[in-house]
């Protein structure tokens, strides 16, 4: 099978820091890829150089077999990217927004409207198309960024934490959005979220100070975590010793930890004996 994206030995140095360090893998049509790791691990920096807006210090990137270095222009053609943040025209209404995008990406006329009326029915953004995207709520100028990068339907997306500021239904409808989009494409997300690459997709990957340290499916990731079907329970502040004491007394619950609390809740997680799920139970 032919890869839409590949990737080999890409690194990129700041000064004296590596913060990508010798990445290599390839992603194939019908794959999405998420990217998962702590602040500060090398995400954001590999999506930037695999779309060609940071130049790598050493290594390579091709998207649909062209070559970043040497192709670029038929390179990002191919390709729909969702930055990190998501720099938008704040003085441009999202209607606005959308049109300049697909002049830019060259569509027909015909085709710029029939794409952009499909963008905003898939992200819900009839309430907001005629409104400046400076007063937007962070949840809108995320979908509006989403729109834009999903506009010329591109073979290969590139999507920096895509869920971000989106409230619980919206992430649900934006995953649903990606599951629906992956097959006749090449996918990445990045996401701090394991729930999320779960979800949505085939195969997860760790970085980790710039390098990669798990490449496997969602499910192999999470059966290495003790968190893996744990259930957190809320309760207020005068009824949280008994809360306890009866998860505690749970028969497929192995131990009982207090969580951070949240306002005036105190909260628990209880955890599952042989990682078996307990939700039913709680």
């Amino acid at each position: 099978m032919s890869a839409l994206i590949e990737v080999g030995s890409l690194s990129k140095e700041f000064g004296s820091i590596t913060a990508v360090d010798a990445v290599s893998f390839k992603v194939n049509r019908g794959e999405v890829l998420g990217f998962l790791g702590p602040n500060g691990a090398g995400k954001s920096t590999t999506m930037r150089m695999i779309t060609g807006f940071l130049k790598p210090t050493l290594g390579n990137a091709s998207i649909c077999g062209y070559d970043l270095a040497d192709d670029a222009i038929a390179a990002r053609a191919r390709l729909g990217y969702l930055p990190e943040g998501a720099p938008l025209y704040g003085d441009m209404t999202a209607l606005e927004f959308l049109r300049f995008t697909a002049n830019v990406r060259g569509l027909p006329r015909s085709k710029a409207v029939e794409r952009i009326n499909w963008a905003v029915e898939q992200l819900g953004l009839g309430p907001v198309l005629v409104q400046p995207i400076e007063t937007l709520s962070k949840g809108f100028k995320r979908r509006v960024g989403l729109a834009q990068s999903v506009l010329h339907d591109p073979e290969v997306l590139i999507l920096d934490e895509p869920t971000d500021g989106l409230d619980p239904n919206q992430k649900h409808e934006v995953r649903g959005l990606i599951r629906s989009m992956a097959a006749d494409k090449a996918i990445i997300i990045s996401t701090h979220l394991l729930e999320e690459v779960e979800a949505v997709c085939t195969r997860a990957m760790v970085i980790s100070r710039g390098k990669v340290i798990v490449d496997c499916t969602p499910d192999a990731l999470a059966s290495r975590s003790r968190h893996r079907n744990a259930v957190t329970v809320c309760a207020s502040t005068d009824s949280g010793g008994d809360l306890r004491v009866t998860l505690e007394g749970l028969a497929g619950v192995s131990v009982v930890e207090p969580a951070p609390r949240e306002n005036v809740l105190n909260r628990f997680t209880a955890f599952p004996k042989d990682g078996k799920s307990i939700v039913g139970e709680v």
